[in-house]
């Protein structure tokens, strides 16, 4: 199995997350989305690059695409992206109704 086959199912379900919070329009601002992104990638590259640097992580290299970002593989950076699409979208799904106020 590659990397690229275990990350499908997150990736699916970051998706659907998104997918339902934007048909509820309960989706996330866009912005925020895009800084918490480039943010999270930034410190996965980083940690990714240092973790793999330091021997405490390896990976099988018939099982990765190739590519890489420094040492890490891209592969490596799926979690972070679904992460970071699927949590304020379930956060937004999930937030209780405001109550309106009457006056």
């Amino acid at each position: 199995m590659t990397y690229w086959l275990l990350n499908t199912p997150f990736l699916a379900a970051a998706v659907l997350v998104l997918s339902a919070s934007v048909a509820m329009r309960k989706a996330p601002k866009f912005r925020a989305v895009l800084v918490a992104t480039l943010v999270m990638l930034l410190l996965t590259a980083i940690f990714d690059n240092a973790i793999i640097g330091f021997g405490i992580v390896a990976y099988d290299d018939s099982l990765i695409s190739g590519w890489r970002i420094g040492i890490a593989p891209v592969e490596d950076f799926a979690y972070t992206l679904a992460a970071v699409v699927m949590v304020p979208a379930l956060w937004h799904l999930l937030a209780p109704r405001r109550l309106e106020k009457t006056s």
